[in-house]
């Protein structure tokens, strides 16, 4: 059992950005160790929730969030690895599609941010 904490700041976000990510029809998660250097407890899973404006209005983005922040609830302890930060972006599935759907949405996207060949993970482009 995982304890499950909250990214808050825009950096934190933006961090996590650069990991891997999977993609359901309800959500994109995105996954990224944090450093052995953060002041974070090392045995805490953090979360961030979004859902931009091309969701729709203010009430339709906050009940995406709130969906997945539920689905969190309910998910997290049992499959977030100890030391990850998530960032949970909403899609328009997350409204439409059943809880329990979204719930096993979730669970595979957890379990497949966590296998290399399985999801994709941004590299910054080369410069040189």
């Amino acid at each position: 059992m995982t304890a499950i904490g909250r990214l808050k700041t825009r950096a934190e976000f933006l961090f996590v950005k650069g990991g891997t990510r999977f993609t359901t029809p309800s959500l994109v998660l995105q996954a990224r160790p944090r450093a052995a250097s953060s002041r974070e407890t090392p045995e805490l899973a953090r979360f961030g929730f979004t859902a931009t404006k091309s969701l729709g209005g203010a009430v339709l983005r906050n009940r995406a969030r709130r969906r997945l922040k539920e689905a969190v609830r309910l998910t997290g302890p049992a499959h977030a690895v100890p030391g990850y930060d998530y960032v949970l972006i909403a899609r328009g599935g997350t409204v439409q599609r059943p809880f329990t759907e979204l719930i096993k949405d979730l669970e595979r996207a957890l379990s497949r941010v966590h296998e290399p060949s399985a999801a994709k993970t941004r590299r910054k482009p080369n410069t040189d």
